[in-house]
């Protein structure tokens, strides 16, 4: 599976995950880490009917440890369709996910997309106690 995600810098490629920690805080030996996934952050992904990011998942690899953790999947249900069609609802969700965990030693968070017409994507930021 490894050669099907598409990777690129999120600066240039408006379908990478790009994954942000927004807040850590230390108590009791663990820290709770407060992450923010989103696609299209520089440049912005379309959000149509017949173009969109269909789910983020966010995963968590601690430091010398072989397997990560899902911390979760989010899945964006709205692009627009309606009854009446393709884009006439007004209903978009946007591809942005916010997930709150805990953990004890630092590592890495991978992020996948996917888009309906481009497919996998994955980006990754180390996480650093």
């Amino acid at each position: 599976m490894k050669e099907l995600f598409q990777t690129a810098d999120w600066k240039s490629e408006k379908h990478v995950p790009v994954v942000e920690v927004l807040e850590k805080k230390s108590a009791e030996g663990k820290t709770t880490v407060t992450v923010r996934a989103s696609v299209g952050k520089e440049i912005k992904h379309p959000n149509a009917t017949e173009h969109h990011i269909e789910w983020i998942e966010l995963y968590f690899l601690p430091d010398g440890e072989k397997f990560p953790y899902q911390l979760g999947r989010f899945e964006f249900c709205a692009h627009g369709a309606s009854t009446q069609g393709p884009n006439t609802s007004g209903v978009y969700a946007e591809p942005i996910a916010t997930c709150t965990f805990s953990v004890q030693k630092p590592g890495k968070i991978h992020a996948s997309s996917y888009c309906n017409i481009h497919g996998l994507w994955e980006g990754s930021t180390d996480l650093r106690l």
